[in-house]
């Protein structure tokens, strides 16, 4: 296979899936070292893919370089910076989060409704659950119907227990 850069033979080759269709990216290794492929801080195919071919759209030339004003703050574990973080779009290491949780925040919050995830119960997890609390709290007061020796009680407790265990959701 030839590179999608250049003739070269292509060494490097890289699949994503994006929007639910395969996008694949072959590269020679000077295309691939020159994009950042082999990059050990990290690599967006998503990036390369907009970018495009050589001259298009999104195209950086040899020379240039995007580099926004950063605040300055760095991660002490790994070094990296908030202008890393945005170029990159991955953390450094797992302290990264705590040192630039004031963007990542509004980062998130830019993208979802909140902060925190709530979470969702499947579908009928929870009439169990409330069916199992009941036939606990039944079991506790048969037993105490039992031990006051209210066997009337007792056996309405009883046929109630065994009503639910007959009707599962």
């Amino acid at each position: 296979m030839k590179c999608d850069f250049c003739d070269q033979k292509a060494t490097v080759f890289l699949t994503q899936l994006v929007e639910g269709q395969m996008k694949k990216v072959c590269l020679c290794d000077s295309c691939a070292k020159e994009r950042g492929v082999t990059d050990p801080t990290g690599f967006s195919l998503g990036d390369l893919l907009l970018g495009g071919l050589p001259g298009g759209p999104g195209t950086v030339s040899a020379g240039t370089s995007q580099t926004h004003p950063g605040n300055g703050r760095k991660c002490a574990t790994c070094g990296f910076t908030l202008d890393d973080l945005k170029r990159v779009r991955r953390f450094g290491c797992s302290d990264c989060y705590a040192t630039f949780r004031e963007e990542v925040g509004q980062m998130v919050r830019g993208m979802h409704k909140g902060t925190s995830h709530v979470g969702k119960v499947p579908e009928g997890l929870m009439a169990i659950q409330f069916r199992n609390q009941r036939i606990e709290e039944l079991r506790s007061r048969l037993d105490q119907a039992i031990t006051s020796e209210s066997y009337e009680e007792a056996a309405g407790i009883r046929d109630e227990i065994h009503n639910l265990n007959e009707t599962k959701p």
